[in-house]
């Protein structure tokens, strides 16, 4: 049985992943506690809010240090969603300029629109364009709707790190991978079918 541990840092309603993640076979542990990501097999950073907010909530309660000794140190795997996956860059602008996790190299700026009917926050379903056959999109491939709400990307240095696109507002980065480092700007946790296949694969790495 899999372990997760869905990190609480204050920022968002949790039971939403908690249930999915059981829905998909794993035992979730919702905490801020260092004792329980020290002994998880998966560790998910839900998130939703200002990037800002979100590191200092993560560094008040000294949860980016433990993060890097299990995940960068450890290489237990992890899944960013939504902020938690903009969290990674090495800098974001929500807020005013924010020092990141630095585990993806890139920096977090707010959307801009592009034609018409390109709304900020972008709320709904949109399609995920994949880049190659990532094993976290296996059985789901390329082309799927899922369920977003953000008005912050983003913006990858490395194209290495770019697991999939969406074409919203000129185009974005919709997840990023670095080794076994995962993150995905939508909800799996609300897209039904292929967010709960995605955790699936999620649980398998």
């Amino acid at each position: 049985m899999k372990t997760v541990a869905i990190v609480d840092y204050g920022m968002c309603n949790l039971d939403s992943v908690r249930r999915a993640v059981e829905e998909c076979g794993g035992t979730p542990i919702v905490t801020d506690r260092a004792e329980d990501l020290e002994t998880a097999t998966h560790i998910i950073l839900p998130g939703v809010g200002s990037f800002r907010d979100g590191m200092q909530n993560l560094r008040q309660r000294s949860l980016d240090v433990i993060l890097r000794e299990q995940v960068v140190g450890r290489q237990i795997p992890f899944l960013g969603i939504c902020l938690g996956m903009q969290m990674l860059a090495a800098k974001g602008w929500e807020g005013g300029e924010t020092d990141g996790l630095g585990w993806i190299d890139g920096e977090v700026r707010k959307l801009e629109p592009a034609g018409e009917d390109r709304r900020i926050p972008h709320i709904g379903w949109n399609e995920v364009a994949v880049v190659g056959n990532p094993p976290l999109f296996d059985g789901i491939g390329s082309a799927k709707d899922f369920y977003f709400a953000h008005s912050y990307h983003l913006s990858c240095r490395n194209e290495h790190d770019v697991l999939a696109r969406t074409s919203y507002c000129g185009g974005f980065v919709s997840a990023v991978s670095r080794g076994q480092i995962l993150g995905v700007q939508f909800h799996p946790e609300k897209s039904q079918r292929v967010g709960f296949r995605l955790l699936r694969n999620f649980l398998s790495v």
